[in-house]
């Protein structure tokens, strides 16, 4: 069975250059999502939240977070998605997903593992 993943993030994120980087060098096949053009459908943003927890999505450190007082604030559970389906520049990048395997952010030792789960 191949192995193929699909990967949201930005052209500007370094995470997310680097997790193209890595995949590409093991000849895996990549479906690429540029948050800037196309936001995260909402049915994505879901199938994250619900298996890694809705808090691990939001990038709090990120310039964008900061821009719109989100710091300010405390966001409960059902506030995330509705946030991350209008602004989809808010998520941690890279998400990663092969199949029914998901990671967020930088995750080398889990793609290790999408790839021996496939392989």
């Amino acid at each position: 069975m191949a192995v193929e993943v699909q990967i949201f993030g930005t052209k500007s994120c370094k995470d997310t250059q680097k997790a193209l980087r890595f995949f590409k060098e093991r000849r895996i096949k990549t479906h690429y999502v540029d948050l800037q053009v196309r936001p995260a459908a909402a049915g994505e943003l879901r199938r994250f939240g619900q298996k890694l927890g809705w808090g691990v999505l939001i990038d709090r450190q990120g310039k964008r977070f900061q821009e719109r007082r989100l710091h300010l604030t405390s966001l409960t559970e059902s506030q995330v998605l509705p946030l991350l389906e209008q602004d989809s520049l808010l998520l941690v990048t890279p998400l990663v997903r092969s199949g029914n395997e998901l990671a967020v952010g930088w995750d080398e030792a889990q793609w290790r593992t999408f790839l021996k789960t496939a392989g």
